[in-house]
């Protein structure tokens, strides 16, 4: 998960490399650290803790050249600390590497090279890659001093096992950056006489939208004067650049006090294009120009397969309800990880459908090439085109969000919903699942959707006198039934990693087999009983929680007066379809999340021990 930024040309880099390392702070923040090659040395500053730290240091001990890496760390291997932070050096300090993935046979490397006289400065896994390199150089054939280093990181990589996004420098090739890749995201930026490297798009958009997505294997050697591409065996490769349509600003916080509520605030806008030009016309392919999946491929379904982690896997889950209620056939949901790890039985025709904010999700990848091993297609629905999990996927239905730096997630959440609302639209036209008159009504809820989520928002100052007076609680449960079970789970993940307030989410109709032990005068039950066909049901399960002493907070459709005198508080949203709803219910989850955790004066962009995009296991 850690963020790497490299730079290569004209300027001076630790400007560019600190502005890159602001931008990719959400991947890790528990050290910071830069490297340039300068005079024919290399000038290392690294601190521990958030990059302030490090932009600190550097105004009092500036750093000079052309030629830099940079690095922002979610620690794995070795706790931490300034000696374990990235850059790492060879014995020489010639060679500089950084790294984001995990390397798997660090420690049988370690002994390896440490029985051959290299001695290690730290205890991380990265710092074997450093020595490797050293190692190789000593034996690779005499040539020019950047086909030297080529051979030296080619060869050490072959006796690395793991995942891995790194880009290393030596001293003797001052003007080449020699980057690598496998199972860890790694743009590569072009420039006009300056070239770049980072684990993510935000931290190249001030400098340019011409990026080019590395494949496992391959390498890319940058200079200012431009870079070069070579294949798993080595041999040169054309890449076609993407030109990435978000502009600088999408990856600003454009005068709010977060990102995060930046990001809530953005989800009309998300929703709203990651709809538009995909409802209408139905069954006369928009679907297959959008992701490829023919009409005649999508009656051929025997089934809907999804994997997804965290809030990814909380909107695969109403998705679930939404492939079964509207097209009828049979949806199934899993946590990636899980899926990863065991044997699988799945039917064939069955679509296998991947959620992922980053499309780099280590898990998720690792899921989608199962499936694909098994000879089944792949449905990517991701917030990044090009990333690793939309190359390895058959078909893609990208969100249209924007960057999301904030680490928990919101706007993705809403836009997967979208998409997913998408998907089940067309999908039950294509198999005649439902009444064409039903679909097209249901089509137009949808576009009212973006329209709904603005005046979601308006119960923003509501929701933050209420945290006012929850700010406090050591416990928290979110309930909800049918399609806003998920919803539940949403809310209560967001108020945890963001406040540390323990919360959990549970299934209302499940609250008796259990839960309802947990229940004491302190607790608040944040019920979602918004207009559906469970509805009853769940004013029920609020009475049973109130019996025993409850503090509810209720989300009701407009006008439902059945809470009143009843909950302590009451949100009422606005009027929607049931399948539209948990979009609008999450919109005051989220902000009750932000708002307790900002008045606990917590981190809310950067909570402790998370990072935004998880590409190690």
């Amino acid at each position: 998960m850690c963020g790497i930024v490299a730079y290569a040309g004209g300027r001076q880099a630790v400007p560019i490399l600190l502005e890159g390392l602001k931008r990719l702070e959400y991947r890790g923040y528990d050290s910071a650290g830069v490297a340039v090659v300068s005079e024919g040395r290399i000038g290392l500053s690294r601190s521990v803790g958030k990059l302030a730290n490090l932009d600190a240091l550097l105004a009092g001990a500036p750093l000079l050249g052309h030629l830099g890496l940079g690095h922002t760390r979610w620690a794995t291997h070795g706790g931490p600390s300034e000696a374990n932070a990235h850059p790492h050096l060879d014995c020489a300090g010639e060679v500089a590497v950084i790294h984001n993935g995990i390397i798997e046979n660090h420690g049988e490397l370690k002994d390896a090279l440490t029985a051959v006289g290299h001695a290690f400065r730290s205890g991380t896994d990265t710092e074997v890659v450093s020595h490797l390199i050293e190692e190789e150089l000593k034996r690779v054939e005499p040539s020019t001093a950047e086909a030297e280093l080529v051979a030296a990181v080619r060869a050490a990589l072959k006796r690395v096992r793991g995942a891995y996004a790194l880009a290393v420098i030596w001293t003797r090739a001052p003007g080449t950056i020699v980057a690598a890749k496998h199972d860890s995201p790694l743009v590569v930026g072009l420039g006009d006489g300056e070239n770049f490297i980072a684990s993510d798009v935000p931290a190249l958009l001030k400098h340019t939208r011409s990026v080019v997505y590395l494949e496992d294997g391959e390498l890319a050697i940058l200079t200012g004067r431009g870079c070069e591409f070579l294949d798993r065996h080595g041999r040169p490769s054309n890449k076609i650049p993407t030109v990435i349509e978000w502009d600088d600003s999408a990856a600003e916080k454009s005068g709010y006090r977060h990102f995060m509520l930046k990001e809530i605030h953005e989800q009309p806008r998300a929703v709203e294009a990651t709809l538009r030009g995909r409802l209408l016309p139905l069954n006369r392919g928009v679907l297959e120009r959008e992701t490829g999946m023919s009409g005649e491929y999508l009656r051929s379904l025997t089934g809907v397969h999804f994997v997804a982690c965290g809030t990814s896997w909380h909107a695969a889950t109403v998705g679930k309800y939404l492939i079964e209620r509207h097209a009828g056939i049979p949806a199934q949901v899993e946590t990636a990880s899980e899926f990863r790890y065991r044997k699988p039985v799945l039917k064939p025709g069955t679509l296998v459908v991947a959620l992922s904010q980053s499309g780099e999700t280590a898990d998720t990848l690792a899921a989608v090439r199962m499936a694909k091993s098994q000879d089944l297609k792949a449905l990517a629905i991701s917030n990044t085109v090009g990333s690793a999990i939309s190359r390895a996927s058959d078909f893609n239905l990208p969100t249209r969000c924007g960057p999301e730096c904030g680490v928990a997630s919101t706007k993705a959440f809403t836009g997967q919903l979208a998409a997913l609302s998408v998907l089940a639209l067309h999908l039950a036209a294509a198999r005649g699942a439902a009444p064409e008159s039903e679909s097209l009504e249901w089509a137009a809820q949808l576009l009212t959707l973006p329209d709904l989520l603005r005046r979601a928002l308006e119960l923003d100052g509501q929701v933050r006198e209420i945290a006012k007076e929850f700010m406090a609680s050591e416990h928290f449960l979110f309930i909800g039934r049918g399609v806003n079970y998920p919803t539940a789970l949403e809310g209560a993940l967001k108020l945890k990693e963001i406040s540390y307030i323990h919360a959990e989410g549970f299934a209302a109709g499940e609250m008796k087999h259990g839960p309802l032990a947990l229940i004491d005068a302190a607790m608040p039950v944040l019920a979602i009983a918004t207009q559906a066909d469970t509805l009853e049901k769940t004013l029920s399960n609020i009475e049973e929680a109130r019996a025993r002493g409850a503090r509810v907070i209720a989300l009701v459709t407009r006008g439902e007066r059945r809470l009143d005198g009843k909950a302590e508080h009451v949100l009422e949203l606005p009027a929607c379809g049931e399948f539209l709803s948990p979009a609008v219910a999450a919109v005051p989850l989220q902000l009750l999340a932000y708002h307790i955790a900002d008045l606990r004066g917590c981190d809310v962009d950067q909570p402790r021990n998370l990072a935004k995009s998880v590409t190690v296991e």
